[in-house]
């Protein structure tokens, strides 16, 4: 079949809750995916930040194997030999104590309001505590993290949601500072706010946060699902600042490319929180993608890809900068290492610069605010941000 084909096909069997651009893809290699038809695409998505090493790693696709060929289930009613590897190494990069796998972020999301309530609950001695996330966030899609997503139009259709949740105004911590009462056990936020326009947390307010979560007795809680693995720079965003969280969670760039996301949580936490019975995953750790996730967390630390995202960053921004400086609807920059956005004017809407990029062969993708986001593979070299920068100059031009 030709890809119009398989596209129909799939779209015949397929819930339509995704408004896929046209392209059928096959396979992948270093920096580019490949349509059924061979035609080349320079991948600056990274499947949303997922592909950390692009694609056909030659190490991390062994270490997968080998792992298929020994074990891919077994439950978390028993141990397994990968276990203890992964679990020290995400404990080891994040700095926290404790992890609890999951299969997705939105999940390691639920795992962490669930934690913080009850912490919240032994400690006080009741139920009905408040989190306090920010405008503009994004968590996820299922009833919890999208009770704490702060942006109306994802949450509207399916209230009644999770109560107990105030909003405070990115950024600003005065605005959190209102919003905190004697009910609130946990401050939400993204270092780096993903889907909600690309938009880093300041020293002063992130260091705010932690005054105020120490304080008041409170749980501060890092979203690095998207931030988070080297995507800034450091293996979490966190880290450039040294404000070191209660509950941390983490996706994405974790497994490489299986489905994978996990919540880590300080001593105090995890002795003051879940026991067996508060919550649990039937496929969440299972050795194949805990072979994933320890094999990614070794690539990251022998190939220095943090540092490497660091060295590189301040040439992208140039790159970006220059579309600024060039097209007068392009009306800024803003990011951190390879977690980078365009902020466009309403006049050229951002979905019309993201299907002409495709057709032109370029994979970008959008945020909140008419903003185009770049997320390439943490392996993009100086040569890969010329050939984005090639590609889109020719893009954007056909808008001026």
């Amino acid at each position: 079949m030709n890809q119009q084909e398989l596209m129909d096909e799939a779209d015949q069997y397929l819930f339509h809750v995704y408004n896929r651009l046209p392209v059928v893809f096959d396979h992948g290699e270093g920096m580019y995916l490949y349509d059924v038809s061979g035609k080349a695409y320079l991948d600056f998505a990274a499947g949303i930040g997922v592909s950390a090493f692009g694609y056909g790693d030659a190490e991390y696709e062994e270490a997968l194997k080998a792992q298929m060929d020994k074990l891919l289930h077994v439950s978390n009613l028993y141990y397994h030999t990968g276990l203890a590897d992964a679990a020290k190494a995400v404990c080891e990069v994040t700095e926290m104590d404790k992890v609890f796998f999951t299969n997705s972020g939105a999940e390691a999301i639920e795992g962490a309001l669930k934690t913080a309530k009850k912490f919240g609950y032994l400690r006080d001695g009741h139920s009905g505590h408040e989190i306090i996330a920010m405008e503009h966030s994004f968590h996820g899609r299922t009833v919890g993290a999208l009770s704490v997503t702060g942006t109306e139009h994802y949450r509207e259709p399916f209230y009644p949601l999770m109560d107990g949740v105030k909003y405070a105004a990115f950024n600003d911590i005065e605005s959190v500072k209102r919003q905190i009462s004697g009910k609130t056990i946990a401050i939400l936020v993204e270092p780096v706010q993903g889907e909600g326009g690309i938009t880093p947390a300041t020293e002063e307010f992130l260091s705010g946060l932690q005054i105020l979560s120490e304080e008041y007795g409170l749980l501060l809680i890092f979203d690095e699902i998207q931030c988070g693995m080297g995507r800034t720079g450091e293996m979490f965003a966190w880290q450039e600042f040294g404000i070191r969280p209660d509950i941390l969670t983490t996706a994405k760039a974790l497994g490489g490319g299986v489905p994978v996301g996990a919540f880590a949580v300080t001593d105090r936490v995890a002795a003051g929180s879940l026991v067996p019975g508060d919550h649990g995953t039937t496929y969440g750790g299972n050795p194949l993608v805990l072979a994933a996730v320890s094999t990614s967390i070794r690539l990251m630390k022998e190939r220095q890809i943090p540092e490497h995202v660091k060295e590189l960053a301040p040439y992208l921004e140039q790159v970006l900068n220059g579309f600024a400086a060039k097209f007068d609807f392009v009306e800024g920059r803003r990011g951190k290492g390879f977690m980078q956005g365009l902020i466009l004017s309403e006049d050229v809407p951002v979905g019309q610069v993201v299907s002409k990029a495709l057709e032109y062969g370029l994979i970008l993708l959008s945020a909140g605010g008419n903003v185009l986001r770049f997320l390439p593979p943490l392996i993009a070299q100086k040569r890969d941000i010329d050939a984005m920068h090639e590609i889109l100059e020719d893009v954007l031009d056909s808008f001026a």
